[in-house]
């Protein structure tokens, strides 16, 4: 687990000889961004380093003429006095756009996508989906394919990010004022307003980062494991695809169709498990929750606070003074959350090697650099540790896709991805650490599990009873 979650400054260097995954594999795919692109110590918008590169205000001033000074100081302006969510997304989203427009750290600008990408990703959609009709029960869960430049990936996932990130930095503004005793709320309350109004803008300038840096890195709309896109669509980034195939020796349109076959085995799996989006986020809520901070240290910069000084802040920030404390809450929902990740990418994992195996004569190749890509720091790793400081282990990928295909082997397609049908009946944290013992327990009374299965095909409000904060209100439409 990272020390550092989002929001709270730089999380400590590892050091050189540190477990697996701690350095880039420039073969693996791995991505060009920071090792913490959501903290506030970020190397310059995008990761490049570069004017005011542990600043915020960086993203504004850092590369400007003396001609664009009006128009920064009108949105220093506007980020001073804004007073809306937690989240300053208008910034978010600018400086994300901004961020994407300069280019990755090897100097990859973003591009409009050309008819023949877009025919091509379709065209590899299309045959992914039929060679997964062999490898899962579920249908398929994408009604159409798009091929999106980085800029369009940026626009399209800003709604998930929202909701993802909004709990998060929400909690940790309400913070600022819920600690302080009601007379000094009173006598420090301009400096909360400003305080908070400052940290909208703040977020929202990392996110703007972060996802920009991301939108340099991910190949589909499910890289990190979440459905960051739109419902029912598949997505992949052609140029990011290119950049991801390049130098291994593999000919683009396996690589292409490889990852078309991960971006659709997603899109099946959130389809077709409605629960499983509301589990996953209410996660990442379940950990905001648990978000407390230091009275001590809280009430020292509400004390010291110059309205002048409007960096003062965000050093306070960088110097951990908001550092959330570890609750046993949180540590249940990075778990929670940690387990449900590795079951999905697992699940992905195992489902799309059984499809891709007798047609690809790449499928092993590939399948290893998207491990090593995973250990040395993807998209999903990158985002979680430094989002809520969850660190998703390598091994922990590992042991879900060795149970996700030793209960192919057990029970059939069938029997394996009925386990779907609700979160009760899914392996558990301790299920994959012994991987083998689950799928051969003994106990497990099959008759009783085709029960439950044949219970909730019947009933689909069966799922409802638990009440672990799914919406299943749109149930019948989704399956």
């Amino acid at each position: 687990m990272s020390d550092t979650p989002f929001g709270f400054g730089l999380p400590p260097e590892e050091p050189d000889d540190g477990d697996e995954g701690k350095k880039k594999d420039p073969q693996s795919g791995g991505g060009q961004g920071p090792a913490n692109p959501f903290g506030f110590g970020m190397s310059g918008a995008g990761g490049f380093g570069g004017p005011g590169a542990d600043n915020p205000f960086a993203a504004m001033f850092g590369s400007l003429n003396p001609n664009d000074l009006g128009a920064a100081f009108q949105q220093l302006g506007q980020m001073l006095s804004y007073e809306g969510g937690p989240v300053n997304w208008d910034m978010a989203k600018q400086i994300a756009r901004q961020t994407v427009s300069q280019g990755t750290a090897e100097g990859s600008k973003d591009a409009s996508v050309g008819p023949a990408d877009r025919k091509a990703v379709e065209d590899a959609v299309r045959l992914a989906d039929l060679w997964l009709d062999d490898a899962t029960s579920l249908p398929s869960g994408a009604h159409s394919a798009v091929a999106w430049s980085r800029a369009e990936w940026v626009e399209a996932t800003l709604p998930a990010w929202r909701e993802l990130v909004d709990p998060v930095a929400e909690r940790v503004g309400n913070a600022m004022g819920d600690v302080l005793p009601e007379e000094m709320q009173a006598m420090a309350g301009p400096l909360i307003g400003m305080m908070r109004s400052m940290g909208g803008a703040m977020f929202g300038t990392q996110i703007g980062q972060a996802v920009g840096v991301l939108a340099g890195e991910v190949v589909g709309s499910s890289d990190i494991g979440l459905p960051l896109g739109p419902v029912g669509k598949a997505a992949l980034l052609p140029l990011n695809i290119a950049t991801f195939g390049k130098d291994l020796g593999v000919p683009q349109e396996e690589v292409r169709l490889y990852l078309a076959l991960r971006e659709a085995a997603h899109q099946r799996l959130f389809a077709h498990v409605p629960w499983l989006r509301s589990h996953l986020f209410g996660a990442v809520d379940g950990y905001a929750r648990g978000i407390k901070v230091d009275t001590g240290k809280l009430e020292d910069v509400v004390g010291q606070f110059d309205p002048q000084n409007p960096e003062q802040l965000q050093e306070a920030l960088q110097q951990g003074m908001f550092q959330p404390e570890d609750t046993p809450e949180q540590k249940a929902a990075l778990a929670r959350l940690e387990t449900a990740l590795a079951l999905v990418e697992g699940w992905v994992d195992a489902v799309v090697h059984a499809a891709a195996k007798p047609r690809l004569s790449s499928a092993d190749a590939l399948r290893e650099t998207l491990r090593r890509r995973r250990a040395s720091g993807g998209p999903a790793e990158q985002t979680f540790a430094t989002l809520i400081g969850l660190e998703l282990r390598p091994r922990r990928l590992r042991d879900a896709s060795r149970l996700w295909a030793s209960l192919t082997d057990a029970r059939g397609v069938d029997g394996r991805d009925a386990l779907w049908a609700h979160p009760d009946m899914l392996p558990t944290a301790t299920d994959l650490d012994d991987p083998d013992g689950f799928v051969h327990r003994e106990q497990i009374d099959f008759s009783e599990l085709d029960k439950m299965l044949g219970e909730a095909a019947d009933k689909p409000d069966l799922r409802k009873k638990k009440g672990e904060g799914e919406s299943e209100n749109k149930d019948d439409d989704t399956q």
